[in-house]
């Protein structure tokens, strides 16, 4: 039993525990008197009387700060998933929300970091595993240095130098070490160069997909990074061309939409599930279809693209596309505060 619980202020039941253990040590005291007893032991008594109605009174006050005491103590050991018990409405109770609030965060977190290391350490060992096996076989004289064995080689190097890359692009943009140059660009012309490039890519790879640009009004502009914001488009078109089907066609297109400017990449792949949605934006996230694929990326280019967005200020979303497909959808503010 907490008789105080219910009460929404620290300050008014430390202040009804005092005005309690005054209380009964007044009427102790007083009726010790009226029975003929010692003073001295009337004072004794009253205040082991005061000390046990203020255990009772006070029971549960800080019994969520020895929860979180222990609790942080576990947490400096590893282990995240402590939690304290929330009961009072007062400080202490919105102390706990708050102390449980930080725990969840750095579980989270913890697991993010397990998964960094496990993934980052998945992507080196597999191209590093390629060109030692190669190298071995060319030191050993098994397979002659022919151009095939030499383009194996430097597809897998490449690789290494995109995550590599990628990994710094990352770390520098959530520390905030990258500064955003700032700077009016028209829209057009920043989709249509990343398209172009897009292009290139997929004739290189052999992947024969549509890509068109519709941007409304034409002479679009907007104030930010042109070359961060370049470098969200070419992630999403990468991601666009190698979901979709081959002869599929990738729709880019732009707008106004009040305050901001509204771009979307629409591909007629496989689609997105709404679980998927929500984790897409995560590190090293793909979904099964681009794990399976051959050609499938490093899962960093949607994390970068969303801290690039969340940096000018703006929001990024996945949704389903209608009949079939997958619509990234990212906005930014036409001008900045």
């Amino acid at each position: 039993m907490r008789p105080l619980e219910s009460l929404p202020s620290i300050k008014l039941k430390f202040g009804l525990v005092i005005v309690a253990a005054v209380a009964v040590t007044i009427v102790v005291v007083v009726l010790g008197v009226r029975m003929g007893l010692n003073l001295a032991l009337c004072g004794v008594v009253a205040g082991a009387v005061a000390l046990l109605m203020v255990h009772f009174l006070a029971r549960g006050m800080t019994s969520p700060l020895r929860q979180m005491a222990d609790a942080a103590t576990a947490m400096a050991r590893g282990d995240y998933d402590r939690r304290v018990k929330v009961t009072s409405r007062d400080e202490v109770g919105d102390l706990a929300k708050a102390f449980n609030s930080m725990a969840a965060e750095l579980a989270e977190t913890d697991r993010l970091r397990r998964d960094l290391v496990a993934n980052v350490s998945h992507e080196l060992r597999t191209p590093i595993s390629a060109l030692q096996a190669v190298l071995e076989n060319l030191v050993d004289g098994v397979e002659p240095s022919d151009p095939a064995t030499l383009s194996t080689m430097l597809n897998q190097v490449e690789r290494l130098g995109r995550l590599v890359t990628q990994l710094l692009d990352l770390s520098r943009l959530e520390s905030g070490a990258i500064p955003l140059q700032r700077a009016p660009f028209e829209v057009r012309h920043l989709l249509e160069q990343a398209v172009k490039e897009s292009q290139l890519h997929s004739q290189a790879r052999e992947r024969p997909v549509e890509i068109s640009v519709n941007v409304d009004p034409p002479g679009l502009q907007i104030e930010g990074d042109a070359e961060r914001v370049h470098q969200v488009v070419t992630n999403l078109l990468e991601n666009a061309v190698r979901h979709s089907p081959d002869g599929g066609r990738v729709i880019v297109k732009a707008r106004r939409d009040g305050p901001d400017v509204r771009v979307e990449v629409v591909d007629e792949g496989p689609g997105i599930t709404p679980e998927e949605a929500q984790r897409v934006f995560e590190r090293f996230y793909r979904t099964d279809s681009a794990r399976s694929g051959g050609d499938g990326g490093t899962g960093l280019g949607l994390a970068i693209a969303r801290w690039i967005v969340e940096l000018h200020g703006g929001s990024i979303r996945a949704e389903q596309a209608a009949p079939a497909g997958c619509r990234m959808v990212f906005e930014l503010p036409v001008r900045t505060a």
